[in-house]
């Protein structure tokens, strides 16, 4: 029989809610209002279920939790206190303060014990289904390691979150594969910023679950910590399906405006915040919590933590002892270990596009590394993502690493930042570049999180041609660019393709999206993996140079055309390959003077797309400020001035000065 707890549920409850109402009124800011009304499901969930050691904060077997209303952070960081992590009582009077761990919404990284950065509503549903994703697909392909692997992915989220179109991609890639060691816990509190959810929101929820083949459990009264626990050891034994828990609650509980949208996003204040502390029988000064709370939450949680902790490093140990060299895989994987699996680079004697090289680089990398995991949003055949000898991620082949993503950018992108918070899986994703604008919200989440993604992107340029300017990338790369921590890499050849690939799995502070031709290229002799690892090389030198071409991708190829030509008419210029513009302004200034070896006035830049963000680097563009048009390639090229002969012309007229 269960021994009485030393602290009650209600006191903890209350010492939760409490510690809402004091961060937010000391901070004069914070959204209390979803925190008072789930906070006995958060307490049901940590104090009974939640599996995790605080003093092993990044154990790869932990329960994962993410918190998709991120502006419920309060919240998180007073259970997150009162559970052991290393979180002070002064870091929660820092709520809100710059520099603090308690940021006003949840930063990983930053907190211990915060799986996931969220606040972007509907992100933090996708990062789950990522997290449970690689969660899945890892117990499949190390069988044997059920002993020490095998979790479940918790989220918690609001109606804002359900709201985002991202929500029902990541719900259909969910119930589609099965996911049934996720539970996603939505709190229904009847209230968004502006109103009651009644002024946007009429849908049947639960239905819409359901045919998204869901397991769907409703609690009537989301204060009934009792049911709320119940429902979520229920969704545990669920065998097949990923569990949406439904908590009806009402926004602000206990406070005067209970019920009121207007809890959502201010503090209550003294008087408001006394009021609410009275219902919840909590009479304690702020930022008082009772002994006997800690040391109960410390005999559940942390307790329960510990034990699992240890039992599965023993096992763990004793696997490894019969399998060591599965192990080491295994482990390898979390720790980003790639050094120990060579991978044999493909070589490169004839023109093709770059998209082709990307192809047979990135099946070089699967067949070295086991810890590949990805695919494309419908489009392998032309991203050329699709593996050989490699089963399709499904319910028939779990162990599969071939993931067919749908036409689901967005949640695409973003269950890719989970995989990568989960660990163990090295995942990247496909689409053409034009639709990176779908994947851009989740693209600056993980570079945020300095989560070191990788985006294959294909049909890069204007050259795409029939499918006209709706598929024809023009402001993209300006985009991309300008988040930081992302890395545009733009290959000219198979050489710089390779030199890509591997920036990209050496990298550890963000994503690297890979710009790839639809056209064929040629190889470049003069083209360099080396340079190319640096973002930039004189890939052409002209030492009578008097101008400087500044090229990616497609261009650099055309840029030594002209320059060859231009030395015919005794006008010299050298052309510099930029693939990645980020890698080379981040190496020395003395490299950078040697490449960029004239003055800014005498350098052009010449890439087929918006000349944004080129006037740092030369003071002459040539680009294309304008979208594209509907025609053959050569056609659409030469009205946008990117023919041979135009430009050519167009480099002519400004090193002559005509």
């Amino acid at each position: 029989m269960k021994n009485q707890p030393v602290a009650s549920p209600e006191l903890i409850i209350g010492a939760m809610r409490s510690l809402v109402i004091d961060m937010t009124n000391n901070a004069k800011s914070g959204h209390p209002g979803m925190a008072l009304d789930v906070a006995p499901a958060v307490y049901a969930l940590f104090h009974d279920h939640l599996v995790s050691d605080p003093r092993h904060p990044n154990w790869e077997n932990r329960d994962r939790f993410v918190l998709s209303s991120g502006h419920n952070s309060a919240l998180l960081y007073a259970i997150l206190h009162l559970s052991g992590y290393a979180l002070t009582m002064d870091d929660l009077k820092a709520f809100r303060q710059l520099g603090s761990k308690t940021p006003g919404h949840p930063e990983v990284g930053v907190t211990e014990g915060v799986d996931a950065s969220g606040g972007p509503l509907g992100q933090g549903i996708a990062q789950a289904v990522g997290m449970a994703m690689a969660e899945k697909a890892l117990r499949a392909q190390y069988p044997g390691t059920e002993s020490f692997f095998g979790h479940y992915t918790y989220c918690l989220c609001g109606d804002g979150c359900l709201e985002e179109g991202i929500s029902q991609e990541a719900i259909s890639l969910a119930g589609k594969n099965r996911l049934n060691r996720l539970i996603l816990i939505y709190d229904a509190n009847g209230a968004t910023l502006d109103g009651p959810t009644s002024d946007s929101l009429s849908e049947n929820v639960k239905l819409r679950f359901l045919a998204s083949e869901w397991d769907v459990i409703e609690v009537e009264d989301g204060n009934d910590y009792k049911a709320v626990s119940k429902a979520i050891g229920k969704a545990k034994k669920g065998a097949n399906y990923p569990t949406l828990i439904i908590l009806h609650t009402r926004i602000g509980f206990g406070s005067p405006k209970e019920g009121s949208h207007k809890t959502h996003g201010s503090p209550l204040g003294e008087e408001d915040g006394a009021f609410a502390k009275a219902n919840y029988k909590y009479d304690y000064p702020a930022f008082t919590v009772p002994k006997d709370v800690y040391v109960e939450m410390t005999a559940e949680f942390g307790m329960r933590g510990e034990r699992a902790y240890l039992a599965a490093m023993e096992a763990k140990k004793a696997f490894g002892a019969d399998h060591p060299d599965v192990l080491k895989r295994f482990e390898d994987g979390f720790a980003r270990n790639y050094e120990d699996y060579p991978i044999a680079w493909p070589s490169f004697d004839k023109p093709e596009a770059t998209r082709v090289s990307s192809g047979r680089v990135l099946q070089a990398i699967h067949d070295a590394l086991p810890f590949t995991f990805g695919g494309s949003a419908d489009v392998a055949g032309s991203t050329n993502t699709n593996l050989k000898n490699e089963p399709i991620w499904s319910l028939e082949h779990p162990e599969g690493r071939d993931v067919h993503w749908g036409i689901r950018e967005f949640a695409m992108t973003a269950a890719v930042n989970g995989i990568i918070l989960h660990g163990g899986l090295l995942p990247y994703c496909s689409t053409f570049f034009v639709f990176s604008d779908y994947m851009k919200p989740a693209i600056r989440l993980a570079s945020l999180q300095e989560l070191p993604a990788i985006y294959i992107l294909t049909h890069d340029s204007l050259a795409v041609g029939e499918d006209g300017p709706t598929h024809q990338p023009i402001e993209q790369f300006a985009m991309l660019r300008s988040i930081p921590n992302c890395d545009l890499y733009r290959p000219a050849d198979g050489k710089e393709t390779i030199a890509a690939y591997q920036h990209a799995l050496s990298k550890k502070n963000g994503p690297t999206a890979l710009v790839l031709s639809r056209q064929n290229l040629p190889q470049l002799e003069q083209s360099s993996i080396e340079g190319a690892l640096k973002g930039g090389y004189v890939i052409y030198d002209d030492p009578k140079a008097t101008f400087l071409l500044l090229a990616t991708g497609s261009e650099v190829s055309a840029s030594i055309e002209i320059a060859k030509k231009l030395a015919e008419k005794k006008i010299h210029v050298s052309v510099i390959s930029l693939p990645c513009i980020e890698a080379f302004l981040r190496e020395d200034q003395k490299y950078i003077d040697s490449v960029l070896s004239l003055p800014r006035e005498k350098r052009i830049s010449i890439e087929m797309a918006s000349t944004f963000g080129w006037g740092d680097l030369s003071a002459y563009h040539l680009g294309v400020d304008s979208f594209g048009a509907s025609g053959k390639s050569a056609a659409v090229l030469e009205r946008c001035g990117f023919d041979e002969a135009s430009l050519f012309a167009s480099v002519e007229k400004i090193v002559a000065g005509r």
